[in-house]
């Protein structure tokens, strides 16, 4: 699909000189070049080349990822690949960056004006720990990580967010860097069975992006964002006023969070999962069985297990642990959620995996007038088969309700 899609503006969102825009345009562009260009060449450097070089040392084919990328890491192709990817990863931040850093008084001046009109409750705690495995390092190579503060009321990182998620997507994300949002809703709108939760929180939101559209979808419900990141949780609640929705952010840690138990009819995360930890997904899932009513859903979106996967395609994917600060990529997806949501006490016959296709991919494919809500509701009655749009063409989500 070419994307033709270009981020909606809106009051907080930093905006770029014609020479800041056209570098984060080119930022955009090389990682497509890398998408479409590149990475299609792997497969053939390995079938050729790496898996003959690996069979010749080893005496057997490479078994599993882990011996493809013991093939493939000394590979010039692969070297080039991966290089590549690693500098445009750092270009769009630090093309982003430059905007904000000019911008940055500016936009903290409305975030405050904008939260202090909004209707939406800001429940930031004055001491709040935030977790080791947020601060310790840079996510996604991002400058400060989510979490960074460098200004009384910061909310810089919440706006290289924003903005470096739609060049890392290439705008693939939607023009509001909403697609899993809205592609849950779309799921929740058509498998669920005229579910109609009346309260929803979202995990680990960031800068709300994927929280607006429940508010959407859902408008008489109360819908809730958190997030460990002070800055994100400022700038989503500008944000959401920004966009005219009444959405509520709070600063908490999705595995112990402040509300109380059984408030909560649905509870969702969009890749919040591979940047927790080990020790941080069984409190979550916990955390969701204690917060969820009876009758309740949980639904996690994210990129599908390993298991699911050939091993090639897990080579690929893995890519990010390596290469992109993502420590916890691979080793989640080797995780057995399934049997982490049966120990926190949800029933094994609510538990399952499923896709949800991607939003942006029907509303291109039906030639949607627009891209929001409404408009999705002439897709979101007809059924989907996994991989309909493939590649790329949805996300995985775990699905669990409570009893």
């Amino acid at each position: 699909m070419l994307n033709t899609f270009q981020q909606v503006d809106h009051p907080i969102l930093p905006k770029p000189t014609h020479d800041e825009g056209s570098r984060q345009e080119f930022t955009k562009s090389f990682k497509q070049f890398i998408q479409q260009g590149l990475l299609p060449g792997l497969g053939p450097v390995f079938g050729v080349r790496a898996a003959k070089a690996f069979e010749r040392e080893h005496g057997r084919a490479p078994a599993d990822r882990r011996d493809i990328r013991s093939a493939m890491v000394k590979d010039l192709y692969f070297q080039h690949y991966a290089a590549a990817n690693r500098i445009a990863q750092e270009l769009l931040w630090e093309s982003t960056n430059v905007t904000i850093d000019r911008e940055l008084p500016e936009l903290i001046e409305k975030a405050r004006g904008l939260s202090a009109s909004a209707k939406g409750k800001l429940d930031l705690p004055e001491e709040f720990e935030t977790p080791r495995y947020v601060t310790s390092i840079d996510i996604h190579c991002m400058p400060g990580g989510y979490a960074g503060a460098v200004a009384p009321d910061d909310i810089s990182t919440g706006a290289l967010y924003d903005r470096g998620v739609y060049l890392y997507a290439m705008g693939y994300m939607g023009p509001f860097n909403d697609d899993m949002g809205r592609s849950v809703c779309n799921y929740v709108n058509r498998r669920l069975d005229g579910f109609k939760p009346k309260r929803i929180l979202d995990l680990g939101c960031t800068v709300g992006h994927s929280t607006l559209p429940y508010k959407e979808l859902f408008p008489d419900a109360e819908v809730w964002g958190v997030d460990v990141a002070a800055p994100q949780v400022r700038y989503a609640h500008a944000r959401a006023a920004g966009l005219g929705l009444e959405v509520n952010f709070a600063q908490m840690n999705a595995e112990e969070t402040r509300f109380e138990a059984g408030s909560f009819d649905l509870i969702v995360s969009h890749i919040l999962l591979h940047e927790t930890s080990g020790k941080a997904m069984p409190k979550i899932f916990q955390e969701c069985h204690r917060l969820l009513a009876p009758g309740g859903y949980m639904i996690h979106a994210d990129l599908p297990p390993f298991d699911n996967m050939d091993p090639f395609t897990q080579f690929i994917l893995d890519n990010e642990t390596w290469y992109n600060n993502e420590p916890f990529w691979g080793a989640m997806r080797e995780t057995d959620q399934v049997a982490l949501a049966k120990a926190a006490g949800f029933p094994p016959e609510s538990v399952k995996f499923d896709t949800a296709p991607m939003a942006i991919m029907e509303f291109v494919a039906q030639q949607a007038a627009g891209y929001s809500q409404d408009a999705s509701a002439a897709v979101s009655d007809r059924e989907f088969a996994a991989g309909e749009y493939a590649p790329g063409g949805g996300w995985e989500v775990l699905i669990a309700r409570k009893a």
